[in-house]
């Protein structure tokens, strides 16, 4: 009797409420007009200043919103999910009380819930600002760090594993051919072909990352229609609440999302950008093992949604073949290109590469940053270590160079373009990244970065002031790189680009040389 009286109870809210919430009264002095925007399982209503955002009373396949309870459940858990992220913009859960027909948000005892948040203008939306080309990249690059450092403070959780994540992948494309019909049959079955075959050869890659702690309580839905673009910043919002299993994934499944989203609007320079402070931050270069395939599976999530979206909405986006075009475009062979910097303390490496990843584009290595790394230390650690003492000791610099070049590694035997950012002042130790670059049939250069002596000393004596950079160079340095250095011979010669970081240097420019190298 009472399940029969709670069932009657949701009838009135799901005939009457969106409309009676149009009223400006509802929502107490300053309201004046109030919009409503509305999805398959939600009410949004746009007051100027807030937003209130009600549950529908729906159970779907994927969501159930049927009762009271669960809806206050779920409001509860977009704050908490959200906040984490966007704490500015989720101000919390409200009630909404007295008369059906005369409703009042505030108002207890509350007959429904909603989620109240600071309202923005659909023009901050990070998709749009990113059409009229109004995001700087190096927002880009501060996402990268704050999505990394997100991730790094999530306890770790259980996740799927291989078989799940397979599972689930060949799933996805299955569902996807449905709705896109013959029209790419050839397409989807090449997409499902690679997937399959992806999966058999990550099954290893999945089982030690589970392993090793990847796996976090994640925002979930990281595309640009959930970003947004406010005070000056990137902002996260409208995370995953009613699925944990959606949330609870591989952090490199997570930021591929974002990445892949950026490659297909037509934005690799930014998808680079991202991805570099990303890993260079998070330090999570393992992860490059898994990049590819969810890159393209985070294509095809995104290439159902909108079939999905247009079969209902009988809409004329043509998203879903845009999304299938990036992941034929990712599963394309190509032969990578390893870079690496030759040059002096203070000769510009670092400020050259910060540009060159978005233009090459490519994921960069550091070694001043790996270095410290390896000793469990921050990039921003000053250790006091002297010339060849300390992290600087013969020992120590083997031992990054060494990891320098297994990264390199990875990263052309996963088809991504690499820069590795070091001094490669001996030849031995340009000769073995050169050897990982045949050894991946990649092809190879030497950006040699140079400027007067003088500049360089004045460039040392700059940083060491700001005390900001990983770079512990300091003048004794680089007079023992003056008097011990290397110079290319003349097989390295005609591998190598040279640029005075003096002049006015273009980033295109140096990459295309780089290029033909």
């Amino acid at each position: 009797m009472a399940r029969r009286r709670a069932r009657r109870a949701e009838q009135p809210v799901r005939r009457s409420l969106p409309g009676a919430l149009l009223d400006p009264g509802c929502y107490g002095k300053g309201v004046r007009s109030v919009r409503l925007v509305e999805t398959h399982v939600s009410w949004v209503f746009l007051t100027g200043r807030y937003a209130y955002k009600v549950k529908k009373p729906v159970k779907l396949p994927f969501v159930d919103f049927s009762t009271l309870k669960l809806r206050k459940r779920f409001c509860d858990e977009e704050i908490r999910v959200n906040r984490r992220l966007a704490p500015e913009l989720y101000l919390g859960v409200v009630p909404i009380g007295g008369p059906l027909g005369a409703p009042r948000v505030g108002r207890k005892p509350p007959f429904e819930y909603a989620v109240k948040m600071r309202e923005f203008p659909s023009a901050a939306r990070l998709d749009r600002r990113l059409a009229a080309d109004r995001v700087p990249a190096q927002a880009f690059a501060e996402v990268g760090e704050r999505l990394a450092k997100f991730h790094a403070s999530l306890p770790r959780v259980r996740g799927v594993d291989g078989d799940e994540a397979a599972a689930a992948a060949l799933r996805n494309v299955d569902e996807l051919a449905t709705y896109l019909g013959g029209s790419r049959r050839r397409e989807i079955a090449k997409l499902r072909a690679w997937t399959e075959l992806r999966c058999s050869r990550l099954a290893p890659i999945f089982a030690a990352r589970a392993e090793q702690g990847a796996h976090r309580e994640c925002h979930g839905d990281l595309h640009l229609q959930n970003l947004l673009w406010r005070d000056g910043k990137i902002v996260a919002f409208d995370a995953l609440e009613f699925d944990r299993k959606l949330r609870d994934v591989d952090v490199v499944s997570e930021a591929a999302f974002l990445a892949m989203d950026l490659q297909a609007a037509g934005r690799t320079d930014l998808k680079y950008a991202f991805l570099n402070r990303y890993l260079e931050v998070g330090g999570d270069y393992g992860g490059v093992e898994a990049l590819e395939f969810y890159l393209v599976y985070r294509a095809l999530v995104r290439a159902k949604v909108a079939a999905i979206k247009r079969e209902q909405a009988a809409s004329d986006e043509h998203d879903s073949e845009r999304y299938v075009a990036t992941a034929l475009d990712l599963v394309t062979p190509r032969r990578p290109m390893l870079v690496i910097t030759y040059g002096l303390s203070g000769s510009g490496k670092t400020s050259v590469t910060d540009e060159l990843v978005r233009h090459l584009p490519a994921i960069r290595a550091r070694s001043d940053v790996e270095r410290k790394r390896l000793h469990g230390l921050a990039a921003s650690a000053r250790t006091g270590s002297g010339v060849g003492a300390g992290l600087y000791a013969a020992s120590a610099s083997r031992h990054t160079y060494a990891t320098l070049a297994n990264l390199a590694d990875a990263l052309l035997r996963n088809g991504e373009n690499a820069i590795v950012d070091a001094a490669f002042l001996r030849r031995s130790e340009r000769l073995a990244l050169r050897q990982v670059a045949a050894m991946n049939a990649a092809r190879f250069a030497i950006l040699e970065c140079t400027a007067p002596v003088a500049e360089l000393r004045r460039r040392i004596k700059a940083r060491a002031n700001a005390g900001r950079d990983a770079s512990e160079a300091d003048l004794a340095v680089l007079d023992h790189q003056l008097a011990t250095a290397e110079p290319l011979d003349g097989a390295e010669r005609r591998h190598a680009v040279t640029v005075d970081t003096q002049r006015g240097i273009s980033p295109a420019e140096v990459a295309a040389r780089l290029r033909q190298a």
